[in-house]
């Protein structure tokens, strides 16, 4: 996933979302105190929203811990993100579980939605 400053937080986003698409990745202010963090709207570029302007590559694997994944985009790109992971209708953060990886938490997300699908008829 390329990091550049004339993406915008969407385009990460949903290519995010194409590798795991029961996760999700919210971007964050940084200047807010944690628990009062404030979403950054998707159509801004990356380039207006983070102070480390360096460009590159991001490989983003399965077996990549959530926080590991959090602390690259902070460390190495001047993002703060989140990731969320689906649970029926709702989207979790997974704060309690970021030492779980991406596939794992993907998966979690599919189980439940399929649960859910299930329970409901949808």
């Amino acid at each position: 996933m390329l990091i550049s400053d004339d993406r915008t937080l969407r385009d990460i986003q949903l290519e995010f979302s194409e590798k795991f698409p029961f996760l999700k990745i919210e971007f964050f202010a940084f200047n807010d105190p944690p628990g009062d963090r404030k979403k950054l709207n998707p159509q801004h570029t990356i380039g207006e929203v983070r102070t480390i302007h360096t460009e590159g590559e991001l490989s983003i694997h399965g077996n990549v811990k959530v926080r590991s994944l959090e602390d690259h985009f902070e460390e190495g790109f001047g993002l703060h993100v989140q990731v969320f992971r689906l649970s029926g209708n709702l989207w979790l953060q997974t704060t309690s579980t970021d030492e779980w990886t991406l596939h794992e938490q993907n998966r979690k997300g599919g189980a439940s939605a399929s649960h859910y699908k299930e329970k409901y008829e949808i």
